[in-house]
């Protein structure tokens, strides 16, 4: 657990509940945190549910990996440290978002079991709920598609460290949904989403 270097810092507690916010939304907090290899499909499907969920009405809000290291951990490489670092400031802002009512999708790579586990305890130790999601697509099948050109480079040497070629991968144990977009189309991967949020008491207002 990061220690808190700063002193003489207190929580203060705002006058507006958690259930008075949500009521005003009309809707519930989470966090879908979508994990897996490059070219996965981790950001299809989350842009498709993002889509989807606002259209029926519910605050959604995208976190992307590649996006936030454009702005909050542009000063975070890609080292065991900072890729812990990563995921924990991370998922300090998606619990943030949750609280505030908005269903929160993150999608990162995040290899390391433990630094996702942090994300799930600090959900569950503030009452939100969390949900796992291991896009479980072949390696082989990720490497074709090569998106952004990553593994060829990493192949050739020219990556280190890269996920799934010379650093390792750490599937989740007990993932709430796995979702293998070599047989699932993007579609059916994001009606899969869906139950899973609507089991969790969020309406559709709009679909």
């Amino acid at each position: 657990m990061t220690e808190i270097k700063a002193t003489n810092v207190h929580w203060h507690e705002g006058n507006i509940t958690r259930d008075e916010r949500w009521g005003a939304l009309g809707s519930k907090g989470m966090t879908l945190w979508f994990t897996g290899l490059s070219g996965s499909g981790k950001s299809t499907i989350a842009v498709a549910l993002e889509q989807a969920l606002v259209n029926s009405g519910i605050p959604s809000y995208r976190l992307d990996g590649d996006n936030i290291r454009m702005g909050l951990n542009k000063n975070l490489g890609f080292s065991a440290a900072d890729r812990e670092e990563n995921i924990r400031r991370i998922s300090e802002v998606s619990k943030l978002f949750a609280d505030a009512g908005v269903v929160t999708l993150t999608s990162f790579i995040s290899p390391y079991r433990k630094d996702r586990d942090f994300c799930r305890e600090i959900h569950k130790a503030d009452g939100l709920e969390f949900c796992e999601i291991f896009v479980d697509t072949p390696l082989d099948v990720c490497e074709q598609r090569d998106p952004k050109g990553l593994y060829k480079k990493a192949r050739a040497g020219e990556i280190k460290g890269f996920t799934g070629i010379d650093d390792p991968y750490e599937a989740p144990a007990s993932p709430e949904l796995v979702l293998d977009t070599s047989k699932l189309s993007v579609e059916d991967s994001v009606v899969k989403c869906l139950e899973w949020i609507t089991g969790k008491g969020v309406e559709l207002k709009n679909g």
